[in-house]
Order: structure tokens, then sequence, then C-alpha cells
């Protein structure tokens, strides 16, 4: 039985998942304001690329490994520095100057650290399973950082 903070889903308590909705969401912000010229081809890929981000947590949270869990949040971190990428496109192209590049850019940075944090704990979570005792397999326990949620791997 699973037992969750606010969210019947888990994944929607996670900080890391918390904030990369918010960075998602100034994303699209920031899509809307580029050029009619980018609508189709720069403006797309940075929605794509917001959404791979979010998209990616949730779907490692629900899965049962915490080898697969940890392979969605690399993919999340590749999407992160995909829009890293777009911003300093944005920036370069003098898009618009009503966005702070350098405060999106500090966004990132802070998600990366969240991400990489998520990923060192699911390892340390990994390692530390009693011998003969695989952490992922059935009735173990884990605990998902910053939320205080306790999630039972037992169906």
């Amino acid at each position: 039985m699973m037992k969750y903070g606010k969210s019947p889903f888990g994944f929607e308590d996670l900080e890391v998942y918390r904030a990369a909705r918010k960075f998602r969401n100034q994303i699209y912000d920031l899509a809307k304001l580029l050029p009619p010229e980018e609508k189709y081809a720069l403006a797309r890929q940075m929605r794509r690329a917001a959404v791979s981000l979010t998209n990616n947590l949730a779907e490692g949270y629900g899965r049962f490994t915490w080898q697969d869990t940890t392979h969605f949040c690399r993919q999340a971190r590749g999407s992160l520095m995909e829009l890293v990428d777009h911003i300093n496109i944005c920036k370069d192209r003098q898009y618009t100057e009503s966005v702070d590049f350098e405060n999106l850019k500090e966004e990132a940075k802070r998600i990366l650290q969240l991400i990489n944090g998520y990923i060192r704990y699911l390892q340390q979570s990994k390692a530390s399973a009693e011998p003969g005792q695989a952490q992922d397999s059935p009735g173990s326990e884990f605990r998902v950082p910053s939320s205080g949620i306790r999630v039972n791997m037992h169906g």
C-alpha cells in the first residue's frame, strides 16, 4: 500500500517536480514572446523540452526500480540542458527584453541540483539496502526526499 502526501500520485509532492513544473510554465511564457518566425521552430522545441522535463520526472516516479527512476531523471536532466541552450538562443538573438534570462538560468541550475540530489538519493537508497534484499523488491520501502512520503513498494 502506498502512502502519499497531498497528491494521490506522489510525484506531485516532490520538490524537484514542483520546481520543474514552475520552470516549465516560465518557459511557456517565454515561448509566447518569441517572434512569429520562431512560432513553429524554436518555440515548439522549447515547449516540447519543457514538457519532457516534467513528464520524465513523473514517469520515473511511477517506475518500480531505482534504475528505471534514475534513467528517467537523467532524461529529465537532458531536457533541462536543452532548455538552457534555448534560453541562450533567445538571449543571443535578443528576442525579448522583458525576460531576465539570468534568473531563468539560475532556476535551471537549482532544478539541476534537485535532479542530481534525487538521483544521488536513489542510488544511496539502493546501496544502503540490507544484504540479500534489494531496495526495490516487493515489500521494501523508501522515503521520497523533501516530501516526507514513505513509499511501500509492495503492490
